[in-house]
């Protein structure tokens, strides 16, 4: 999964290319060692502010690590991935504890330790992680529980940027900000961010404890935080949005077709609306028009790759 950083003021036109187009060069390994290291070369990665926060212009978000887009990736091959990120100019990693979960933290902790002090790593909260469960939970308690399995497992002593997933209805905004505001205080956390939240949540937290970072999905196909007032608070209110899937959950690529068949026990996409043989027919007009603006123009076919993002 790929991420494309932008704050406060941009061309939504040019976000909308790069997160297509320059964020592609992080779609798949053999696509990363040869297009961003090229990139990387010529000086190509540009740097972006979250907030106070600054990281590079392309971020590589560890989910599909953990599977979700198809079967786990091998350590081995996850931890080359993340450090050539980082050889190609990559300073930006997203993971969150739920995704395995606990393994992508694990992942993204052991491939970045050497290189610690170089690197922006975010992570999110905000689930009670009981076996298959994955109940909603923002209580402050259990913020300040978790994030020491969290630092642990990412072999560090602070987050960067450190996410409520998921807006917890149980729990008022205000007593989330105020919890991390607290691990701010303690030096445990750096920046504050919210994923997936409304207008008036951002402003009742940024109240509280200033956000750095919205994380919203954000493409071509997919552009809600243009018409419910997302993208106008965080440009008022200086805060810094991390569009996922800028891809559209690897359909953008034009590697995904009404033929494609995804294996519904390892992938969550199987499941999707939008990926349903009509809707894939239906929304081809869209990577028609995008194609032409990506890197490189792969044969259209099947997808197989947990990569996409």
């Amino acid at each position: 999964m790929t991420q494309t950083p932008v704050f406060p003021q941009f061309s939504r036109r040019g976000l909308l290319a790069t997160g297509s187009a320059l964020s592609a060069a992080l779609m798949l390994p053999k696509a990363l060692s040869a297009q961003t290291a090229g990139a990387a070369s010529r000086g190509a990665m540009k740097v972006r502010k979250l907030g106070p926060l600054s990281v590079s212009e392309t971020g590589v978000g560890a989910m599909t690590l953990a599977g979700v887009y198809g079967p786990p990736a091998d350590r081995n091959q996850g931890i080359a991935v993340l450090r050539s990120a980082r050889e190609a100019g990559v300073t930006f990693f997203d993971t969150a504890e739920v995704y395995g979960p606990y393994t992508s933290e694990e992942i993204v902790g052991e491939a970045l330790k050497p290189f610690r002090d170089e690197v922006v790593i975010a992570t999110k909260f905000g689930f009670q992680i009981d076996g298959d469960g994955r109940d909603r939970n923002s209580r402050p308690e259990h913020i300040k529980s978790v994030v020491e399995g969290s630092l642990k497992r990412l072999r560090t002593d602070h987050i960067d940027l450190y996410y409520q997933h998921r807006v917890d209805p149980n729990v008022p905004i205000e007593d989330v900000a105020g919890a991390v505001k607290d691990l701010i205080a303690e030096g445990k956390v750096i920046h504050f961010g919210l994923s997936e939240p409304s207008a008036r949540t951002i402003r009742r937290a940024h109240a509280v404890q200033p956000v750095s970072a919205i994380q919203n999905e954000y493409s071509f196909w997919t552009r809600d935080v243009e018409k419910n007032g997302v993208l106008a608070v965080c440009e008022e209110l200086g805060i810094g949005l991390v569009p996922w899937s800028p891809l559209g959950q690897g359909y953008l690529t034009g590697r995904i077709d009404p033929n494609t068949r995804l294996d519904p026990k390892t992938d969550m996409r199987a499941t999707f609306p939008r990926f349903q043989p009509d809707a894939l027919r239906a929304n081809r007009p869209v990577v028609d028009i995008l194609w032409p603006a990506l890197p490189t123009r792969r044969a259209r076919r099947p997808v197989r790759s947990r990569w996409l993002g």
